[in-house]
């Protein structure tokens, strides 16, 4: 099974760099006590040093709004997913805790405001690939039944059978999302800024994953000097 990012994208994004850490033989079924707490510090973090009128002026997430506005997104509205979160926190909000692998990721996510999330690989049909939609792709937001395909030229992931991101990092697919019954998943980092923080961040799930999860883990990251791997 393959990784791989459109070259087009990187036309388009040339200082992207997408992390993976993919896993193998995780166990995600069991509720960890420790995890919440984690959450909850790494919410405070947040609060402490952003504030709700000023968070999107941080270079990540400013970024990321750009990022979506080249494709014709209104960051805005349809969020990228790490200016959902901090959003949700700078407010007074917490955020829910859904399993180990996505609390983990969520944990990561805040804590150096890059966009994360992951797919179920016993889920995903062939190869996963970050390009530019058709417009012709399915997809079915995460809990719900009614299609709401991409629209032409949206940066999407995707597998051979649909999209199961779309908008980036807006919205994950119901088909391939972590569940408790994952065992097998890629988690994704994304960054947009050469700052050091996604090399730290891919450290501390990869440590976060190993420690709770269990499994087999490999890390990559993919830049327009390595465009895909085998995973």
């Amino acid at each position: 099974m393959t990784f791989s990012i459109d070259p087009q994208i990187f036309e388009r994004h040339p200082a992207l760099r997408v992390g993976l850490i993919v896993v193998r033989g995780a166990d995600n079924a069991i509720v960890h006590s420790e995890i919440i707490p984690l959450l909850r510090a790494a919410e405070a973090q947040v609060r402490s040093s952003l504030q709700a009128e000023t968070f999107k002026e941080h270079p990540h997430i400013a970024a990321w709004q750009e990022a979506h506005k080249k494709f014709g997104n209104n960051p805005n509205r349809d969020q990228p997913s790490v200016q959902a979160l901090v959003k949700r926190v700078v407010k007074g909000g917490e955020l829910p805790s859904i399993n180990s692998l996505v609390d983990l990721y969520n944990i990561i996510s805040i804590t150096h405001l890059l966009t994360a999330g992951g797919e179920d690989l016993d889920r995903t049909i062939g190869d996963i690939r970050l390009t530019l939609s058709a417009a012709s792709e399915e997809f079915f937001e995460i809990g719900s039944v009614t299609a709401d395909p991409p629209l032409l030229g949206e940066v999407i992931y995707r597998d051979d059978q649909g999209v199961i991101c779309r908008k980036f990092n807006w919205r994950e697919g119901d088909r391939t999302k972590l569940t408790n019954q994952t065992e097998n998943a890629v988690l994704v980092v994304e960054s947009l800024i050469d700052d050091g923080s996604l090399e730290k961040s891919l450290q501390e799930l990869e440590n976060l994953v190993q420690q709770f999860c269990g499994g087999s883990l490999k890390k990559y990251i993919l830049s327009p000097d390595q465009v895909s791997v085998e995973m």
